[in-house]
């Protein structure tokens, strides 16, 4: 490691000791290695400008931002959960199951965990905790767990962010994601069965059958972008970065003319947010691009990639080496610092190993979406104490066995790669 990057590592970990922003640590330090370096400094906004406007699927980020701040902005999302409430609401631990499949459905609009927890999210736990049905506590610890499906079933924010580093499709990339977010469903409904047998959590009354079309109705037009989005990217209609386009056109055509739930000066405040939530991670994009024409420049990828293969290790022993790594470093970062910074030094020995990198990705951002709710950086816990003001303990208590329960579906989608490329295999992957 030379001097210059040393310095590099040294500034980015003091400003961020000292509470600064990971992304400004990173662009500072950046500049010094260049300073340090005798390169011109001018090349970090090289790096970013050429990154930035170079990067067509990066457009998609800001518009499933949108999409999702329209959708918790309306009255689609509650539409969503009457309906959820009908078809599943009356099973044992009927409310949890609720917000586990409103979980999917919206996770399937927004592309984000954090847009799922705070806004279906937050409408689900108070339905919970309402008369005492739930404790508090559970209820934010499923609405966390759940909440990490988002990212995994398309589309999928994160899932673009490392199509952009590893130069994989993302249309087959956002298809390998649906069989392991249902998985994730599944285990998390099969756990909040159980929990709610022995907390001896009663039953909902069942909505009337004659209601059921007239809520089923209601939700139509809302349960239909999912349907539009995944036959518009796999039917060759459109891009993922023109379906998100799409996506928030929708989401703006149902709130604003179908079913008449958003004001003008509600759409304007919609944008605002949208504008800084796009700008937040657009910054973090950039000090990524930063630090990877560092990385580039230190050769350190190559070098990362002699080391792991010079322990001889197999291709299971080095994803299993993985997670245990993501999930440390979700524990600490955020999705897209670990996925700009990280993954890219790993790309090189994955190809080494003959490791698919449609596999590796969805692996990986199952393991920071655990990371998400997991003390002490747990990003989701935090939205959710914000938003509903359960105390942080109660939720990190109830939150511990619904990590379990999604560690071990990232077992067995680790130690099962068919279990995610099957899907993508279907549509003609090869790899």
């Amino acid at each position: 490691m030379s001097f210059e990057f040393s310095l590099c590592l040294l500034v980015v970990f003091s400003l961020a000791a000292f509470g600064a922003p990971i992304a400004i640590s990173m662009i500072v330090g950046a500049i010094a290695y260049l300073a340090a370096s005798g390169q011109d400094i001018a090349l970090a906004g090289e790096q970013i400008i050429q990154g930035i406007y170079g990067s067509f699927i990066l457009l998609a980020v800001p518009l499933f931002i949108v999409a999702a701040n329209i959708m918790n902005a309306g009255t689609i999302s509650e539409r969503l959960l009457n309906f959820c409430v009908a078809v599943v609401g009356h099973l044992r631990g009927g409310l949890g199951h609720v917000n586990v499949v409103s979980s999917l459905i919206f996770s399937g609009m927004s592309g984000s965990a954090v847009a799922d927890a705070a806004g279906v999210g937050k409408v689900v736990i108070e339905m919970m905790v309402k008369g005492n049905r739930y404790p508090p506590g559970y209820a934010a610890a499923i609405t966390a767990a759940s909440a990490t499906i988002g990212p995994i079933i398309p589309p999928s924010i994160p899932m673009v962010i490392y199509a952009l580093v590893s130069d994989v499709s993302i249309g087959y990339l956002f298809i390998a994601g649906l069989v392991p977010g249902l998985f994730m469903g599944m285990v998390l409904m099969a756990f909040n069965a159980y929990q709610a047998r022995r907390l001896n959590i009663a039953k909902e009354p069942r909505t009337p059958t004659k209601d059921i079309p007239k809520v089923a109705w209601q939700a139509f037009p809302a349960l239909m972008m999912p349907a539009i989005l995944l036959y518009g990217i796999y039917g060759g209609v459109t891009t993922p970065t023109e379906a998100a386009a799409v996506a928030a056109a929708y989401a703006l055509l149902l709130a604003a003319t179908v079913y008449r739930s958003i004001t003008l000066k509600e759409l304007a405040n919609v944008f605002k947010q949208s504008a800084l939530s796009s700008a937040s991670v657009g910054l973090v994009i950039s000090a990524a691009l930063i630090f990877n024409y560092i990385v580039s420049t230190e050769n350190i990828p190559t070098a990362v990639a002699n080391t792991l293969v010079a322990w001889d290790l197999s291709p299971l022993q080095f994803m299993l080496a993985i997670n245990v790594l993501f999930l440390l470093l979700g524990c600490l970062l955020d999705t897209a610092t670990v996925v700009l910074v990280i993954v890219p030094l790993l790309i090189p020995a994955c190809r080494e190993l003959g490791i698919d990198l449609v596999y590796f990705g969805v692996v990986t951002l199952v393991n920071l979406m655990i990371g998400m709710i997991t003390p002490p950086y747990g990003i989701l816990l935090f939205v959710i104490n914000g938003t509903t003001r359960i105390p942080l303990a109660d939720i990190i208590k109830g939150v511990i066995p619904f990590t379990g329960v999604l560690l071990f579906a990232l077992a067995i989608m680790t130690l099962f790669p068919d279990l995610i490329l099957f899907v993508p295999r279907l549509f003609g992957y090869m790899g």
